[in-house]
């Protein structure tokens, strides 16, 4: 009988620390920049989650080779919190397809050491991808702050997408990180010196707390071939 009494409580135990420890998660693990030249310097931003029912401390970041990995915006997450992580990949002097990972060291006792992961293909520079005109893609905001919101309220913020290069920019793909977002551009070509306005939507129906989304942005442009945008709430329930 005391042995089952110790069985159920350390069962028990167990269940109740899955259900209410920290619990670490990345709506989008994985990351693809496409093709880029030799030579250029791409950058993405992760954002990772506390979906445990505890604070979640973020101890280390560490990136593999050929990468870089910049601190957490905040080191401690309370439940359903957020953070972004933003990652920098040096394509000088490496060739074809490549492979890099970010590992997140925190106190999540299920996944203490979480990876994070990117694909890339580099072009060599004999063979690359620039000649003649250039396009360059440049957005008049990279992340908003929508402030304090009411959960079920819509908001809805313009940003402006120019191309401030000499070819004609095309934007292959619009992303966003979870279908709360929605982004419409009137026009998916840009001549030089072209604007064009991106309208992003955010529904804050069922959500709660800190809230952070992102909207990436695919061209042509080849030195920065994917551009991510970071939009920010705080949602409350009355």
């Amino acid at each position: 009988m005391k042995k089952l009494l110790l069985f159920f409580l350390l069962f028990t135990t167990i269940i109740f620390a899955q259900f209410n420890g920290p619990k670490i998660v990345a709506p989008h693990p994985k990351y693809d920049f496409g093709d880029i030249n030799e030579g250029a310097i791409v950058k993405h931003k992760f954002i990772i989650y506390n979906k445990g029912g505890a604070d979640l401390t973020i101890q280390k970041v560490k990136a593999s080779c050929g990468c870089t990995a910049a601190e957490p915006v905040k080191k401690i997450l309370p439940p359903f919190d957020s953070t972004s992580i933003d990652v920098t990949f040096n394509s000088n002097r490496r060739r074809g397809r490549q492979r890099k990972h970010v590992y997140i060291f925190t106190d999540d006792p299920e996944h203490p050491e979480y990876r994070l992961s990117f694909t890339v293909n580099v072009i060599p520079k004999e063979d690359g991808l620039i000649s003649g005109d250039i396009p360059i893609l440049k957005l008049s905001k990279y992340n908003y702050n929508f402030g304090t919101v009411k959960e079920g309220d819509k908001k809805e913020v313009i940003i402006t997408v120019s191309n401030i290069g000499t070819g004609t920019l095309k934007i292959k793909n619009i992303r966003t990180s979870c279908g709360c977002t929605a982004a419409l551009l009137n026009s998916k070509s840009l001549k030089p010196h072209e604007s064009d306005k991106l309208k992003i939507k955010f529904d804050s129906k069922n959500m709660e707390g800190e809230i952070a989304r992102t909207i990436t942005l695919t061209t042509n442009d080849p030195k920065n071939p994917n551009k991510v945008i970071v939009i920010i709430a705080k949602v409350i329930k009355e």
